[in-house]
């Protein structure tokens, strides 16, 4: 009889499409393997890169790998670099922002999964 595997890599994320030069490359989540749970991406948002505010029902947790990430939550402005991370809570106004001049790299999870009619954009 053959060993279960009780493991799975993801060689292949799911690219998001983006018109703003923003890179979303989900590795587990709703997009690459149909867990509506969890999701997992890796992004890269670019200098002077910015989303409209929006009240996701979802948590978020997001790791900064390199340069720096703006949010606005509640009216407060916070400002993570390299090594720190957030949790923004679902159904909390938030907006994500770079308006520094390096690109910003980070992780992001999100809980349940992440999915785009989880997300109350005040721009649509």
């Amino acid at each position: 009889m053959p060993k279960k595997q009780n493991y799975t890599i993801q060689n292949t994320p799911f690219l998001f499409p983006t018109e703003d030069g923003k890179i979303i490359k989900e590795h587990f989540g709703n997009a690459t393997d149909g867990n509506s749970e969890i999701s997992i991406a890796h992004m890269v948002a670019p200098a002077g890169w910015s989303e409209p505010f929006q009240t996701p029902e979802f948590d978020e947790y997001t790791f900064i790998i390199k340069g720096k990430k703006q949010f606005i939550i509640d009216g407060d402005t916070i400002i993570l670099e390299a090594g720190q991370s957030i949790k923004v809570n679902k159904n909390v106004r938030v907006q994500y922002s770079n308006p520094f001049t390096e690109p910003c790299e980070y992780l992001a999870i999100c809980r349940p999964a992440f999915s785009i009619k989880a997300v109350k954009r005040e721009d649509q």
